[in-house]
């Protein structure tokens, strides 16, 4: 059990969640934003050496997100995050083979090498030592990652959370015995991109049994922001932190957004193919936007974009009336650029091929991405949305 983890969870005081979408290599936008997020903190706290793992109690994450609430957790610099993204980009997107394509695009095996050595080496184990596991006493924060789990149809939010019923040391299938390599990959194996995670639990015991896990942005928590809020009240977690505004803070970060407008379309092209296309990703969008909105509906937004030309952004400043009847459970701050053609012109980068930042497996326009994170990090995150809290 981590000492870290349950003085976090035991600790009085308010508490803070960091909730980071899926989005493949569109992650290095996260990272730029949260490296500015970062700075505004020690600059805040007077802790120039301050890592987000100091100041987030809980962290969570889908997809390209488990990694980087995994390297969070660990207690990684935005900076050795970044850099893990900029030299990993090859493994995370390498080709398989022709035949292995007729099921999935890209290998896993360099990612999974890759996460294991990475993982070891940030929690203090030697990159050749066992695996770390889920509960490994390292870990600085709470951490979630959301999984599918193929093989019973539904989502699956798993997490180091000492309290929880599956977290139960004297249960052969604990989840905190996982390695937390095989669990990001789990949650990063987005179907046609990547093969499936087969996951034992209780391995060598009577009751072992496997589930065959895909991509957590398959489920509607592609953005876990209010996932992470039920898992740190709802009774059956044991976490029961405080709810209020001035109690609990939740930031959630994207990986960049767009409306595929399609101003020209007609009926008829609607075939067969169109919609295997366009409606996973239409699904995945509409599920993203709608948990945003219900942060912004439940939460105190103190910033975010515009959710859409009839509702606005729903942030109400100091003093203003509130921006809907709910009582307000948390403070609340969305991060997420429009890289639309429109969203990147008014972000200075007239020269950036939109199509080119918002597509997940882009590697080959890494600087590009980077560009627009930073980019909006720098016009959008500000200490001031922390207040109260830092």
């Amino acid at each position: 059990m981590s000492t870290l983890v349950t003085q976090r969870l035991a600790a009085p005081g308010p508490k803070k969640i960091l909730a980071c979408d899926g989005g493949g290599i569109l992650g290095l936008i996260s990272v730029e934003i949260l490296a500015r997020l970062e700075d505004e903190l020690r600059t805040r706290t007077g802790r120039p050496g301050l890592v987000l793992a100091d100041w987030f109690d809980l962290v969570c994450g889908t997809s390209t997100g488990a990694i980087i609430a995994a390297c969070i957790s660990a207690g990684l610099s935005t900076e050795q995050i970044r850099r893990f993204y900029l030299d990993s980009g090859a493994d995370m997107f390498h080709r398989a083979s022709v035949f292995k394509r007729l099921k999935y695009g890209y290998d896993d095996e360099p990612l999974a090498a890759k996460l294991k050595r990475e993982l070891n080496r940030a929690l203090g184990h030697a990159p050749d030592a066992p695996a770390a596991l889920l509960g490994d006493p390292g870990l600085r924060t709470v951490l979630m990652m959301v999984l599918r789990n193929h093989s019973t149809d539904s989502p699956w939010p798993v997490s180091n959370n000492p309290l929880a019923k599956y977290n139960q040391r004297d249960r052969p299938d604990c989840n905190l015995a996982l390695p937390l390599w095989q669990l990001v990959r789990a949650s990063t194996a987005a179907p046609t991109f990547f093969p499936p995670e087969v996951v034992s639990l209780a391995p060598g015991t009577p009751k072992e049994h496997t589930f065959v896990f895909v991509d957590g942005g398959v489920t509607t928590y592609n953005n876990p922001a209010f996932l992470a809020f039920q898992m740190a009240t709802a009774a059956p977690y044991r976490m029961n932190w405080k709810t209020g505004t001035d109690q609990l803070m939740i930031v959630s970060v994207g990986t960049g957004s767009a409306a595929r407008a399609r101003p020209d379309l007609q009926a008829e092209d609607l075939w067969l193919l169109d919609h295997a296309k366009n409606i996973p990703g239409a699904l995945m969008n509409a599920a993203s936007a709608g948990w945003d909105m219900a942060c912004r509906v439940v939460g105190d937004c103190r910033f975010g974009g515009a959710l859409d030309r009839e509702i606005g952004d729903l942030v109400a400043a100091p003093g203003e009336a509130p921006s809907s009847t709910v009582h307000k459970q948390f403070a609340y701050v969305r991060y997420d650029p429009d890289v639309s053609r429109a969203g990147l012109d008014g972000l200075g980068l007239a020269e950036v091929n939109a199509e080119a930042v918002q597509v997940m497996d882009s590697i080959e326009h890494i600087d590009a991405i980077r560009r627009v994170g930073t980019a909006y990090a720098a016009q959008a995150v500000r200490g001031e949305h922390l207040r109260g809290f830092a």
